[in-house]
């Protein structure tokens, strides 16, 4: 999830400023007059006058707790025709708004993000400008487009202001353009993202057991964080989870966090993710390798792994079931079972290839045998058959004449092919392919 942008206010009072002219005009032609200097050192009368009118229009843009003294003493400088002097007043002005942007994200957080132990508040104060807004794009502060007009502003005012020996002199249109960039890109109301102190969130983790509402506190940190912070989390989650020495409530509530994001991964996200699960792969982790293909699988998005393993994870669920249905109890045995595969079969697409494993095993499990079927497991059994996709749906018609288990017991037992009959029925017959419309027909008879 990428961060929201608060739109500016438009309904802040209009910002009227006194007539100045009638004051710094006579006053700055008497003040040259006495020093034996050209007026034309200063703006000409009609710059200031051009100026001063659109300074009313600006200011209103900016959020009434960021009109400073700064803001005061550019006025006064743009009376008098100092725009080079009005300059460096705005800039400082938004390296003033830009370090409290920093402060606002989370000094104690920067660190985290920068792996720089040392970067505290003197830090801060230390950077130099290009430094600064360095750091606010990568803390995700301001963005590209703010990186630019910003690095644009901080070029002109380091040429053209009273903070070092000017190359040139700026007019008053410059000096208004200065003025707009630096109150879209610095001076704004945009939404301040706050850094998540991911050393706090660890140690929460391995606590004990989250509550909803401490879960939902954290979700809501992550949420209001910047991208690439996300990402880092996700990452730490996924290895929190697949450590085969995380205690099992830092587990929990690690996969826990991340399900409630499982939908709003972004790409970046999911691509790291998969890094780290080929990592585990490429080393030979089995153990982790498992616990990654597990958590891949509870937030549903198996279809981020390779073919190979998202069927090993089908058919492997499918013939744990089977044996479970073979095996002593079964009535009572079977649900978690197949719980555990409606589940898996709910968030991920069923790979072609293990198709026909998982339909004959669901189709075995609910048409039972000469006993009945698990009463239970058969709520699950029917999500199942109702989803089945076309092909599917071809391969469990096609399966009374295999030789196969269920075969064998829907056509030798009339509760069984009853049951049997009574599934094909579940099925959609928009969803039964055309080739297999006859054998549809001899278990469902038109109405």
């Amino acid at each position: 999830m990428s961060n929201v942008l608060v739109k500016p206010k438009t309904d802040l009072p209009a910002v009227t400023l006194p007539d100045v002219t009638p004051l710094s005009s006579p006053m700055l032609a008497q003040l040259t007059a006495a020093l034996g200097v050209p007026r034309n050192v200063l703006a000409e009368d009609d710059q200031i006058a051009h100026a001063w009118s659109q300074l009313p229009r600006l200011i209103k843009k900016i959020p009434p707790h960021l009109r400073d003294e700064r803001i005061v003493k550019m006025c006064v400088a743009v009376a008098s025709g100092l725009f080079d002097a009005a300059i460096n007043y705005v800039w400082n002005a938004a390296v003033v708004e830009l370090r409290d942007k920093v402060r606002r994200f989370g000094i104690n957080v920067v660190p985290q993000i920068l792996d720089d132990k040392s970067f505290d508040e003197d830090t801060l104060l230390d950077l130099k400008d290009a430094e600064l807004l360095d750091l606010c794009r990568k803390l995700n502060l301001i963005g590209d487009d703010d990186f630019f007009f910003l690095d644009q502003c901080r070029a002109t005012r380091n040429s053209f202001s009273i903070a070092h020996p000017a190359a040139g002199t700026v007019d008053e249109d410059e000096f208004l353009s200065f003025l707009s960039r630096c109150q879209k890109h610095a001076l704004s109301s945009a939404h301040n993202p706050k850094g998540v102190d991911t050393k706090s969130l660890l140690a929460a983790l391995k606590a004990t057991k989250f509550k909803k509402d401490q879960r939902q506190e954290w979700e809501r940190r992550i949420q209001e964080t910047f991208e690439a912070q996300r990402e880092l989390i996700f990452v730490m989650l996924h290895g929190i989870y697949c450590d085969p020495a995380s205690g099992e409530e830092a587990r929990l509530n690690a996969i826990a966090i991340c399900e409630s994001f499982s939908n709003d991964l972004s790409p970046r996200t999911r691509s790291a993710l998969v890094d780290r699960h080929q990592d585990y792969k490429a080393k030979g982790d089995e153990a982790r390798q498992k616990a990654s293909l597990q958590f891949f699988e509870t937030l549903g998005q198996l279809s981020l792994l390779s073919e190979a393993e998202v069927h090993s994870i089908f058919t492997s669920a499918s013939r744990k079931l089977l044996s479970v249905h073979n095996g002593w109890d079964n009535f009572h045995n079977e649900p978690p079972f197949a719980d555990r595969l409606l589940k898996l079969s709910r968030k991920n697409r069923v790979p072609e290839t293990a198709q026909a494993t998982f339909v004959e095993v669901v189709v075995t499990a609910a048409t039972g045998n000469s006993y009945g079927v698990s009463n239970a497991a058969s709520p699950s059994y029917n999500e199942m058959v109702k989803s089945f996709s076309p092909n599917e749906v071809k391969l469990m018609l096609d399966l009374p004449k295999a030789s196969t288990l269920v075969a064998s017991r829907i056509n030798s037992n009339r509760g069984c092919e009853k049951r049997f009959r009574s599934l094909i029925a579940l099925v959609d017959a928009k969803t039964v392919p055309t080739a297999s419309k006859s054998l549809y027909l001899k278990w469902v008879p038109k109405p």
